[in-house]
């Protein structure tokens, strides 16, 4: 099996940064022993024009047949198990040798040059023999996506007797300018073996973890993700539909609260008189949100599906706030936040007000119990109404802070949005969004069962005809309970 990597520079960014980027010495030729063989990598060419570095696993068949899954088979297939295309066609072999002999690069760690990894740059990959059930087209369908440029070229069954046509195998070239090597690595070591379609390892509960892990960023957006994920696991539905389960919370939670052509942030267009520019309706949002949180007396506060950490940011600028909590299922969102509020430059006194954790609303979390206030800022409409009684429960009868802040579009308030075609939602991700009325009768009913007081109030320009552009309601735990709590 063989695969070479190979990039492009300049004198102030040469190519030969891809040694310190993989962590091993172009002048060097390196061998790395794995369970099936040896994984060599060395550099064909090294200049800071152009670098490229292979890596060659020579696989023990031996070795394979007597670890692998392939033992025991049926007597007529026993020659098969030694004679077959593992050692030569890229495979889940060659997906665990690139986590092997490159895993920090994978994980985009650096020490000697730490400001590499993040750096997109120029990217050629070639696999020679890559398995591909599903042909050249597959191949596109999941490479180009992720933003690469895919050269996927069949390999005849054999050279001299072209009326044979081709074979499963394709020639596979990748050319991108825009991803990083991280990327890169992590992307070909879900997809390689996923065209094969096999896996060289039996596929236990933790491969849906590792999934998530190495595909985070790319795979839940991918359109091919159900395919992605069922061959990755080997067919094995169970851990498949838990693994989708996975992906669609990471999804909604990624979806961040920006609406069709930013509808939250838009302002009215230039008129050539001096005008003072509205303030968008996310700041809006966050300062009415502000306001009851201060009105009720809260202290410690919950912001359920943070996302980025805005309004995280805004309860820190608030000394009255004296313990604040994000709760986000997405850990890439929580490590934006986490870059935003600057939490490994910030003062001990102020750390110690803030935490961010990672966590899904559709399950109970003892954590997020004994709380002043929670806050679901354009959290419900991204989850499908089937799901929502789930996330009732985690937060009001769970839970169960004294004041709840739910803040949601009004769907008739669209109309207003000359930008915004009829019919559409605010943001593609949106699953519904609610009436005035829909919204007031869901809350009554959550405050009945739950056993919560709830009123209504605007948020935005409240429109005679149609109301605003968003509808919050301020739940608060009902008469000796509240007094208990």
């Amino acid at each position: 099996m063989f695969l070479t990597i190979t990039t492009t520079g300049t004198a102030e960014r040469p190519a030969t940064d891809l040694g310190f980027l993989l962590h091993k010495h172009p002048d060097n030729a390196q061998a790395f022993s794995t369970s099936y063989g040896t994984a060599h990598v060395l550099y064909p060419e090294a200049s800071a024009q152009r670098c490229t570095a292979a890596l060659l696993l020579e696989v023990d068949t031996v070795a394979l047949v007597r670890r692998g899954k392939g033992r025991g088979g049926a007597p007529d297939a026993a020659l098969a198990q030694y004679v077959n295309d593992r050692p030569y066609a890229a495979s889940s072999l060659l997906a665990v040798a690139l986590s092997a002999v490159f895993s920090s690069a994978m994980r985009g760690v650096c020490h000697a040059r730490p400001e590499l990894p993040e750096q997109p740059r120029p990217l050629r990959i070639e696999v020679p023999a890559l398995p591909a059930r599903g042909g050249p087209d597959l191949v596109r369908k999941l490479f180009e996506p992720l933003g690469w440029t895919v050269t996927a070229d069949p390999i005849a069954l054999d050279s001299e007797f072209p009326q044979w046509g081709d074979s499963r195998y394709v020639s596979l070239v990748l050319e991108s300018e825009s991803l990083t090597l991280a990327d890169a690595l992590r992307q070909l070591y879900v997809l390689l073996p996923v065209l094969d379609d096999a896996k060289h390892y039996w596929v236990a509960p933790d491969e849906v973890d590792k999934l998530l892990r190495v595909g985070e960023g790319w795979l839940p957006g991918h359109p091919e993700h159900k395919l992605i994920t069922s061959r990755y696991l080997a067919r094995r539905w169970s851990l498949t539909r838990q693994a989708l389960e996975r992906l669609e919370l990471v999804r909604l939670a990624e979806a961040d609260d920006s609406e069709v052509e930013d509808l939250d942030n838009a302002v009215e267009a230039e008129t050539g008189e001096e005008e003072e520019r509205p303030t968008p309706l996310a700041v809006q949002r966050r300062e009415a949100i502000l306001d009851r949180l201060r009105a009720c007396g809260a202290t410690r506060v919950l912001d359920l599906g943070c996302g980025q950490g805005q309004l995280v940011q805004a309860l820190l600028k608030d000394v009255r706030f004296t313990e604040i909590v994000g709760v986000d299922v997405s850990m890439r969102a929580l490590t934006i936040a986490s870059r935003r509020l600057k939490l490994d430059r910030m003062g001990e006194r102020q750390a110690a007000r803030v935490r961010l954790m990672q966590g899904s609303l559709a399950y109970t979390d003892s954590r997020l119990k004994g709380y002043d206030a929670a806050v679901l800022s354009e959290v419900v409409e991204h989850l499908d109404l089937p799901r929502l009684p789930a996330l009732e429960y985690a937060v009001f009868g769970a839970a169960r802070p004294r004041t709840v802040l739910v803040t949601t579009p009004n769907v008739e308030y669209n109309v207003r949005w000359e930008t915004l075609p009829a019919g559409h939602t605010r943001h593609a991700d949106h699953r519904f969004e609610w009436t005035r009325e829909e919204f007031r009768a869901w809350a009554a009913a959550v405050a009945e069962r739950y056993g919560y007081d709830v009123e209504f109030t605007p948020v935005g320009p409240d429109d005679p005809e149609v109301g605003p552009p968003t509808q919050m309601a301020v739940f608060t735990l009902a008469g000796k309970e509240e007094k208990a709590a």
